[in-house]
């Protein structure tokens, strides 16, 4: 049996697994430029992880924005998909967000994966768009 862990990325080796899990889903799988994929919100995000015996298996990261949090970066391995993963860290960044009095969780989400965010309880906001060369649309989860 496997032991999973939901938390905030912990010292260098678990940050940089999670911004090379990021590289492999949006740079190699997505064909995201590398110059976009990575930027200077990164240093000063919370970056959480979900470390399966030991391995960084999905990430996501957060920023704080006065009442919001904006969510991002949401990324899933290959290997670990459709296991639940990416609902657990929406509700440990809901958890978080919550714990410090944030009135929503803002994200721009791949339009293929709105279903995801829409079971978490996110709804649209606006139209779709290009961003990377992908179509997003903006969602967001009010909490307050």
């Amino acid at each position: 049996m496997s032991t999973v862990e939901v938390r905030a990325a912990c010292g260098e080796a678990e940050l940089c697994a999670a911004m090379a899990l990021r590289q492999d889903v949006f740079v190699a799988e997505q064909g995201v430029p590398l110059s976009l994929e990575v930027d200077d919100h990164d240093p000063i995000a919370t970056h959480l992880v979900v470390v399966e015996d030991g391995r960084v298996v999905a990430t996501t990261r957060l920023l704080d924005a006065g009442d919001v949090v904006k969510l991002g970066r949401l990324a899933v391995a290959h290997d670990a998909r459709r296991r639940g993963l990416a609902r657990l860290l929406l509700e440990e960044s809901e958890r978080r967000a919550r714990a410090g009095s944030k009135a929503w969780i803002v994200l721009s989400a791949q339009t293929y994966a709105r279903e995801l965010y829409r079971a978490a309880g996110y709804v649209e906001r606006g139209g779709p768009f290009m961003e990377a060369g992908i179509e997003h649309v903006v969602m967001e989860l009010r909490l307050a």
